[in-house]
């Protein structure tokens, strides 16, 4: 039996745009986010008001996932990406990288979420509450 890889979490504003392409696009998230676009993915991570990553080995390791939210960092939190790349998956790097977020923003901060079906059952295991009151208007781009 093998040992499982360290993995380090930290918050990384400053995260570099082709690390982040590359974890979305290894998640499968690709197929859903604007991948082929540089200056919209600067963008993403240029306004969010959190950048978690999870890189194996040591600071400055390979990353291999990242929690992205928008957030006022007082009352609620917006996770707009929760990204492992599929090599790492089953590693426990999901429920680390919001534990990190939860653990960055305090418990003052409600974390909210919007699941890709295929992925309801992960967010139940690690203990979100599903929200049956939900509404938005979605992009036109």
């Amino acid at each position: 039996m093998s040992e499982r890889p360290q993995v380090i979490y930290a918050r990384e504003q400053t995260l570099d745009a082709a690390e982040f392409r590359r974890v979305l696009v290894e998640s499968g998230l690709g197929t859903m986010r604007p991948v082929d676009d540089e200056p919209r993915l600067q963008t993403m991570l240029a306004e969010a008001g959190l950048i978690v990553t999870a890189r194996l080995g040591e600071p400055g390791g390979r990353l291999v996932g990242v929690a992205r939210g928008v957030t006022d960092s007082s009352w609620c939190c917006y996770i707009s990406e929760l990204a492992v790349s599929s090599s790492a998956q089953g590693l426990g790097i999901g429920k680390g990288l919001l534990d990190e977020a939860r653990r960055v923003l305090g418990p003052k901060v409600a974390v909210f979420l919007v699941s890709v079906p295929e992925a309801v059952g992960f967010y139940e295991r690690v203990g979100m509450e599903r929200l049956t009151e939900a509404f938005w208007f979605r992009r036109t781009q």
